[in-house]
């Protein structure tokens, strides 16, 4: 029973998290993709929420690029990652 209890607990706890929560907090992986006519500058953490700076894409941002944004932690037990992607 305690292990049916704690199960659905943990489910619980997992399910009601946002991905940028999940992500930071409990490690595992997300995917951000950007509109087209953006341009990733900088994206960083302020508590759960993630900020990502852009700009708008000009014709000399002829490249499309898959930044990875990863957490790399002093134990490396939870380590989270978002990929983000610029869409064409």
């Amino acid at each position: 029973m305690k292990k049916v209890f704690l199960s659905a607990l943990v489910l619980a706890a997992f399910s009601s998290c946002t991905d940028n929560t999940r992500v930071k907090n409990f490690g595992g992986t997300a995917v951000l993709n950007l509109q087209s006519d953006q341009k990733l500058v900088n994206v960083t953490w302020k508590n759960d929420e993630l900020w990502v700076l852009t700009k708008t894409r000009t014709t000399a941002d002829t490249s499309y690029d898959t930044y990875n944004f990863s957490e790399k932690s002093s134990w490396g037990v939870i380590e989270g990652t978002y990929t983000i992607i610029e869409t064409k």
